[in-house]
């Protein structure tokens, strides 16, 4: 009868902690810049208060907070599997800029200060560099490579999938034009907010950089282009080309290589940090 018990008891406990997973939260922060409440989502693991390496996840023209989550929800898995945060804000239309038109379109100031500082302050996150990435599909894309070469100091890693990397080919799409005026009477304007013209900002080895696009993919072009001038400027990158289009079902399989690729960077980094503290208390 005892043993019976305790073997009870054990199948309660392994049934108890099989069910705790990733916290998935829905949440507005205020974004002063902009005067305005952003919805964001944020998938963290439900296992301990150790501090934990953040991937920022933007989403592409015509989603939201939710794109990432109800497109891939594996996210909460992975959370639990690899101890990451991911974070996932409403970008709009944005491209991810502050909009030199628009003062309520200030989506760079907010992903790379505002939103940090919050997720800093609220969550168990690895506050440095080198406990952050950031990718995303498509507009996200761009956007990610914009923030993370215009702010080095604040993300370690970046991404991109199918991302609309050089915006120039494409004057009269995704409503680029409210953020920017048209390209035909603003051209100065829209060399200096495009994503390819930024590679000048970054040294090698500043930041760890991994993007991908399907060959059928309408930014391949733009992708390959990117590809060469990081080559050009003798800039380390890993850049993956697959079959693939425009879509969910790429996304959903891409992003799986980013995340391995940032949670390599992760732990590189902090087998670092360990070195530094032994040889700190020695």
């Amino acid at each position: 009868m005892k043993t019976r018990l305790m073997m009870f008891v054990a199948v309660f406990v392994l049934v108890a902690i099989s069910v705790k997973g990733a916290v998935v939260d829905t949440l507005d922060v205020y974004s002063e810049a902009m005067k305005k409440n952003v919805q964001v989502v944020v998938v963290s693991p439900d296992n301990n208060r150790a501090p934990k390496p953040v991937v920022y996840l933007l989403h592409g023209y015509g989603g939201n907070a939710k794109t990432w989550i109800s497109m891939k929800p594996e996210l909460k898995d992975i959370a639990d599997r690899d101890g990451l945060i991911f974070v996932c804000p409403d970008g709009k239309n944005s491209w991810y800029w502050d909009s030199p038109k628009d003062p309520s379109y200030r989506y760079e100031t907010f992903v790379s200060s505002e939103l940090i500082k919050y997720i800093d302050s609220e969550y168990p996150t690895v506050k440095d560099r080198s406990g952050r990435a950031i990718t995303g599909l498509s507009m996200g894309g761009h956007g990610a490579m914009w923030l993370s070469f215009r702010h080095k100091d604040v993300f370690g890693a970046a991404g991109s999938t199918s991302g609309g990397v050089d915006i120039r080919p494409f004057p009269n799409n995704w409503e680029m034009s409210k953020q920017l005026g048209s390209e035909s009477d603003n051209q100065e304007v829209w060399n200096r907010h495009t994503a390819i013209t930024q590679i000048d900002r970054i040294k090698n080895g500043e930041l760890a950089i991994i993007f991908d696009c399907g060959y059928s993919d309408f930014f391949f072009e733009v992708n390959n282009d990117f590809h060469k001038k990081l080559l050009k400027y003798k800039i380390d990158h890993d850049f993956l080309v697959r079959p693939g289009s425009h879509n969910g079902e790429y996304w959903k399989n891409s992003i799986d290589y980013q995340i391995m690729f940032f949670k390599k960077f992760f732990d590189k980094n902090k087998g670092k940090d360990i070195k530094r503290l032994i040889i700190y208390h020695i």
